[in-house]
């Protein structure tokens, strides 16, 4: 029987394996366990470390091991779930820009606080409802009786108000405009 890899398959005893097999086969499969952990997207050092505890674990559980035959893919195994459960307890890190402002301070509860306010009083709501709260047009137009048609102007009305008290305070179209009055037009030759 072969096991579709290069090195051939481990020759353990029929019922117990004992520990001069196991350590034979430790010596010809540890690195076969890393090469499988790099290939399914672990970092080398990390492979190596979740490959040895998986060693480790099949060397505890040897009792568990049905078909001595099979103990290659069985560790493999054992150390796909050891990393596994390694990834659903890890919280996984990112590095965070430095922030130029206290955590405790929402920066987009501020910026939206300053558009809504630019906005007429139902237009405000009606951008509340949409884009806040996650309200559909069909939902708003039913509880407030209004036609969806009626919704769908309010949102584009708003969002174009919002959009030029944004602007305005960004300063985007005085700096458009400034160079709009810089730019000569160009002369047509005949």
């Amino acid at each position: 029987m072969t096991c579709g890899c290069r090195t051939p398959p481990l020759e353990l005893g029929e019922k117990n394996v004992t520990r001069e097999e196991y350590g034979a086969a430790y010596q010809r499969s540890y690195k076969l366990t890393v090469r499988f952990l790099v290939s399914k997207g672990l970092p080398y050092d990390d492979a190596r470390e979740t490959a040895q505890a998986a060693w480790v674990k099949g060397w505890e559980r040897l009792a568990q091991l049905r078909n001595p035959g099979m103990l290659l893919t069985w560790l493999n195994s054992i150390a796909l779930n050891i990393h596994r459960s390694w990834m659903r307890r890890e919280p996984v890190l990112q590095t965070l820009p430095e922030l130029a402002a206290h955590p405790g301070v929402n920066l987009a509860g501020i910026d939206a606080r300053r558009i809504l306010a630019n906005c007429r009083r139902n237009d405000r709501k009606v951008l509340e409802w949409h884009y806040l709260q996650g309200y559909k047009v069909r939902e708003i137009a039913s509880s407030q009786g209004w036609s969806e048609t009626a919704v769908r102007i309010r949102l584009l009305r708003a969002r174009r108000t919002a959009g030029r008290g944004l602007s305005a305070k960004l300063g985007i179209r005085a700096a458009l405009s400034r160079e709009r009055a810089s730019v000569q037009p160009v002369a047509r030759v005949a």
